[in-house]
């Protein structure tokens, strides 16, 4: 595995998550949770261009990843590296502490900063969550991210190809997590206690804010258990997805959520 994934080709890993959003936008179209009220194309066609944007922001930034990461290896820097760990324990820790430090908690402190959840919230805006709304974050919330999983490999110490191998269990959590697929509820309540499920990240879409501040994590659902901010609700067919203040059409289009950060803030 660390071979593989130390010369993983770029087409390998875009590859994967291609092919994993279009298997779950397809089991979307055959077993939904919710039926949605849109052009499942169009919507499409609007989160699958802020993939560009992540990724111009990923790209400008993949040195800065790559260069933090071998030297941590390198001068075996980082908690990590206090005791010596076997390589799968490295490996398993390692990939907690990125979705603890890169995904839960720098999602969380973009709900509790007035000024970086403005950015933040283009991902709330959709009114219509399918496995495709994994893709759409403001380029600047991109950096956020970037920041936050740099952090994580500097004081953890994680070599390149436990990030390489994070990036992409993240991802394609990320788009399972936010698919509107209909799994039994046996399945999605028994996957929660480790994973986030489909059900449980749907709370955090929902309209109402006392649930939308929750449920923050992406890989692992157990540190929202830990830190408080699991919520569980028992309909989620009952669920509206959206902010109150934007539900106007125009907030799906493309231009317009680039430009909602600098809008006079709606209260």
């Amino acid at each position: 595995m660390e071979e593989f994934f130390n010369n993983i080709p770029s087409w390998y890993r875009t590859a994967f998550l291609v092919g994993g959003l279009l298997l779950l936008w397809m089991i979307e179209g055959a077993i939904p949770r919710l039926s949605l009220k849109v052009n499942r194309y169009r919507h499409a066609g609007t989160n699958l261009f802020f993939t560009l944007t992540t990724a111009i922001v990923n790209l400008g930034f993949a040195f800065l990843i790559v260069i933090a990461s071998e030297w941590t290896a390198k001068a075996h820097f980082g908690l990590l590296y206090l005791v010596t760990l076997p390589v799968w324990l490295h490996c398993l820790l390692a990939i907690m502490m990125m979705d603890l430090i890169g995904a839960y908690l720098v999602h969380l402190i973009q709900h509790k900063i007035a000024w970086m959840w403005h950015f933040h919230k283009i991902h709330h805006i959709d009114t219509a969550v399918d496995t495709t709304t994994a893709l759409r974050h403001h380029p600047v919330e991109s950096v956020f991210r970037v920041a936050a999983l740099l952090l994580a490999i500097v004081s953890m110490g994680v070599p390149i190809w436990m990030v390489m191998l994070y990036q992409t269990i993240s991802a394609f959590m990320s788009q399972f997590n936010h698919a509107n697929i209909r799994l039994p509820k046996w399945l999605d309540t028994t996957l929660s206690w480790v994973i986030v499920s489909p059900d449980m990240h749907k709370v955090h879409h929902s309209h109402y804010q006392p649930e939308t501040d929750s449920n923050y994590a992406n890989i692992f659902s157990f540190w929202d258990r830990l830190f408080g901010t699991f919520v569980v609700v028992n309909d989620v067919t009952r669920l509206r997805y959206g902010l109150d203040e934007y539900q106007e059409s125009q907030y799906q289009q493309i231009g317009t959520l680039l430009k909602v950060p600098w809008e006079e803030r709606k209260q």
